[in-house]
């Protein structure tokens, strides 16, 4: 009897050590394998990359939220942002709509805009508030006409480069200038009454336009009391004639080392 019990004692036991077995291999990985990862120990996924990395949409297409300017001109419809003159309501002074989210150094801003009309407008850069709604800075000109289109504009110097230009300027004042291509034919790639895609790129001292991802006009700027590094941004309706300027699409990085688009601490 005492036989039986113990062959019967050492079958459990067997069964026990077979079970354990099976029950670990289960759980192990097969050679090679990556083990899988529970719930408990899942590593964080990596955060974003940098601001200055990243594009950001300034215009929510809804509302005027980010955005300041003269009372009862600049509008949202239809997901567009709008400004416009009538011959029953005439613009008699060039005013701005300001972002309110920053005074962006180096950056590149897409801006996708439509001017009809008999118009001009612009994004301006780089600029400072002036009382009025005005401002004062650098400008990304546009104008229904193709004169001014494609071109880099600053108030009191005027034209600063021209479309198909290369420019350098010195502390003087003094312009150096190269020729980038036709202005003609550079006004070819702008679609008029249409979308079009406005690329502006500021870094350091220099700046850098295109239109529909075709160069238009550089300048490096040296120029004493004019240069600026850091400023607002802003969208121009200018005085004149009937016209109609439209935005659905303003995008900023930020270039600044410090990814310091949001403005001076």
């Amino acid at each position: 009897m005492s036989r039986i019990i113990q062959r019967f004692a050492c079958w459990n036991f067997t069964c026990l050590l077979a079970a354990i077995a099976l029950a670990v291999s289960t759980h192990l990985p097969a050679r090679g394998e990556t083990p899988a990862t529970t719930d408990s120990n899942k590593t964080a996924p990596d955060e974003a990359g940098p601001v200055s990395n990243q594009f950001r949409e300034l215009f929510n297409g809804k509302d005027l939220s980010g955005w300041k300017g003269a009372p009862g001109w600049w509008q949202v419809r239809d997901g567009l942002l709008i400004c416009e003159s009538t011959a029953e309501k005439p613009c008699t002074r060039s005013h701005y709509l300001y972002w309110t989210g920053g005074e962006p150094g180096d950056f590149e801003l897409k801006a996708v805009f439509r001017i009809t009309g008999d118009g001009n407008s612009g994004i301006q850069f780089r600029s400072e508030p002036r009382p009025d709604w005005d401002t004062w800075g650098y400008q990304a000109d546009l104008d229904t006409a193709g004169q001014y289109t494609g071109c880099v504009y600053q108030h009191e110097r005027g034209l600063v480069a021209e479309r198909g230009q290369r420019v350098r300027i010195d502390e003087s004042g003094e312009k150096h200038i190269e020729s980038i291509g036709d202005s003609a034919e550079l006004l070819k790639k702008v679609r008029p009454g249409e979308w079009n895609e406005y690329r502006i790129v500021a870094k350091g001292p220099t700046i850098q336009l295109w239109i529909n991802d075709t160069p238009m006009c550089e300048v490096e700027d040296h120029q004493r009391d004019f240069v600026r590094s850091r400023g607002i941004l802003a969208l121009q309706m200018h005085q004149g004639p009937p016209m109609k300027i439209e935005f659905k699409s303003v995008r900023l990085r930020s270039l600044d080392d410090q990814s310091s688009d949001s403005g001076r601490e």
